[in-house]
């Protein structure tokens, strides 16, 4: 975002305290405060704001209120009295129903951190293992409730693109040969992406710990692919024709050069170097 000039600071706080003066002055406030507030960010406990008539009241439970509320004149926008009852008021509780609940409760932001990564592991392992439909179910449920979270949350978009970077890195080491050069880019831009994914100051950070959890799950994850990718590079191969290389068998056709051998109760054609071999012959 491209800096204000000096001026055009000077301008908007300006405009800010004409408004917050106007609404003080509008409700019986103290405007001077009101002015400090906006220039200064003063702030106050709410004893002495009820000192300097920033506040109606101070109430410390719900029944304080409404007892405080009895008798209360309220000017509404007409211009008209309303005058408040509200000594043996009904009291009618509204709960939120499960869905709300539920709802309410991933719309956190170490929620929604835990259902992307759930979102990409269960994504990653049905990618790679095409036809296990479970992992890609979860992964897909997971994804739609991270969706709804994040856009319940004040997130920074730059945070979002290296998570979704780091998902197509590790996508990229399953199915190239660098040994863990795109799972330590995957890993850095996924731990950069989870510190910067969310605006707001510290309510709405990540929670470090998790992002050493996740980030540390993945890398073993990968560490141990690579490791059986590696191992399977180097170990010779144990079946087909390529056991055979060196092998001895049991001829059971005459070579003449061409016969039949028997190695491993299986039975192979094969050919003599040295001329004629008899049947029971190695």
């Amino acid at each position: 975002e491209a800096a204000m000039s000096e001026a055009m600071q000077a301008k908007v706080v300006n405009d800010a305290v004409a408004y917050a003066i106007s609404i003080a002055d509008s409700h019986g406030r103290n405007a001077e405060w009101a002015e400090k507030a906006v220039r200064e960010a003063a702030s106050l406990p709410a004893h002495q704001a009820l000192e300097l008539n920033v506040i109606d009241m101070v109430a410390p439970n719900f029944d304080s209120l409404i007892s405080q509320l009895e008798g209360w004149q309220v000017t509404m926008l007409d211009g008209s009295v309303v005058t408040l009852h509200t000594q043996g008021a009904t009291i009618k509780e509204v709960k939120m129903n499960w869905v709300e609940d539920f709802l309410y409760a991933i719309a956190d932001p170490n929620i929604a951190y835990i259902l992307l990564s759930l979102a990409m592991l269960g994504l990653m392992v049905e990618i790679t293992n095409p036809g296990l439909i479970f992992p890609g179910v979860v992964g897909g449920i997971c994804g739609l409730l991270a969706f709804y979270s994040l856009g319940m949350l004040p997130v920074n978009y730059a945070g979002v693109l290296l998570v979704v970077l780091a998902f197509g890195l590790f996508i990229a080491e399953v199915f190239t040969t660098t040994f863990g050069l795109f799972t330590a880019g995957g890993i850095t831009s996924l731990v950069i992406g989870s510190l910067i994914l969310f605006k707001g100051g510290p309510l709405f950070q990540i929670n470090p710990w998790l992002i050493a959890i996740v980030s540390i799950s993945i890398a073993a994850l990968f560490a141990f692919v690579i490791n059986r990718v590696i191992k399977a590079h180097r170990h010779q191969a144990t079946t087909g024709r390529e056991e055979l290389v060196g092998k001895s068998a049991i001829v059971k056709v005459a070579l003449e050069p061409e016969g039949t051998v028997f190695f491993k109760g299986e039975r192979w054609t094969a050919v003599s170097e040295k001329g004629r071999v008899e049947p029971g012959e190695e």
